[in-house]
């Protein structure tokens, strides 16, 4: 199922536009309290093999700038509890290079990112080896969930991290990266590349200046 396209009433863009700006002073101060993550230790083989088909919790709340959109929770992740957590991936390293962040959080401080007016969630909930491991149909419902999730937290931005997954999901097969025409809920939308090791076609500093230029996007006035 595609999402509704249609833009929101003016009630609605004033609204949007106060979230925005409540949000944004987030980005530039750190979480008071912020001491680190749990224990970083490495799972096991088995636990890996035994966090498919996990799922984990969303880093959400209300009144966020950003709420980035993975695609599926790895092994990794699923296994620890934390989003993008396989080494070698590189959000947190692009999310700090490209400003939302001023150092590089590693995944167990996910927690924190609230504090910056940063979440997190995905866009499909089971966890799998691989993305493609995942359906068309998995894809377009997890599509359907993730904008009754939008409109519910009303996020300013939402950013889907994997051009792949953001066209099949929405039925947009010629979307590029970057800003997007239509709107998720009230929210502006923007596609960023996915941030996986295996994405050979973006450098750490390409992806980091994929993420600057939403950063810029979102402190740019309404």
């Amino acid at each position: 199922m595609a999402a509704p396209t249609g833009g929101p009433g003016a009630a609605d863009r004033l609204g949007a536009q106060a979230g925005l700006t409540g949000a944004q002073a987030g980005l530039t101060r750190a979480p008071a309290g912020l001491t680190g993550g749990p224990e970083r230790r490495r799972p096991t083989r088995e636990e890996l093999a035994a966090a498919a088909e996990r799922t984990i919790p969303d880093v959400i709340g209300p009144g966020l700038t950003v709420l980035f959109v993975g695609i599926n929770p790895g092994l990794w992740s699923a296994a620890t509890g934390w989003h993008f957590a396989r080494p070698g991936n590189r959000f947190w390293p692009a999310l700090h290079r490209g400003g939302f962040t001023p150092r590089q959080l590693h995944p167990s401080e996910q927690d924190a990112l609230p504090g910056y007016g940063l979440g997190i969630t995905n866009m499909v909930a089971r966890a799998s080896a691989r993305a493609d491991e995942l359906t068309a149909d998995e894809l377009v419902e997890g599509a359907r969930i993730l904008t009754a999730k939008v409109r519910r937290h009303r996020p300013a931005w939402v950013a889907v991290v994997g051009v792949t997954a953001y066209r099949i999901g929405f039925g947009r097969p010629k979307a590029a990266f970057g800003p997007q025409p239509e709107l998720l809920g009230d929210a502006r939308l923007w596609v960023l590349p996915n941030p996986s090791g295996l994405n050979a076609h973006f450098t750490a500093e390409t992806l980091g200046a994929a993420f600057g230029e939403l950063r810029a996007a979102t402190a740019a006035p309404a």
